[in-house]
């Protein structure tokens, strides 16, 4: 039996930050303040987007790496949450939602 529910994936980058706060962690709080059934972070090795290359290294080691939330739950928590976190992110990353099947 497969259980229907969302995905919210929110891309940022690592230093993404609101008000001198990470963008990931205000996103987080939020989630969870929420009560959205998970969340978690996934860090990319490289990549790029509208703000071009997501990655800056140095001798080796990776600054400013790009960040990918996801969280899941049902559409009808999750939608209302949408506005909220569009003025979080602004201009800094992309938001999607899409459907998925829980096995």
């Amino acid at each position: 039996m497969e259980l229907r529910a969302w995905r919210l994936i929110i891309r940022i980058k690592k230093s993404d930050q609101l008000r001198g706060n990470s963008i990931e962690e205000i996103l987080l709080d939020f989630l969870r303040a929420n009560r959205v059934w998970g969340a978690t972070v996934w860090v990319g090795v490289d990549g790029f987007g509208k703000r071009r290359k997501a990655v800056r290294k140095v001798e080796g080691i990776t600054f400013d790496c790009p960040l990918v939330i996801e969280a899941i739950d049902e559409k009808e928590r999750l939608e209302p949450l949408l506005i909220e976190i569009r003025q979080i992110v602004g201009d800094n990353g992309l938001v999607t939602l899409q459907e998925v099947g829980i096995i």
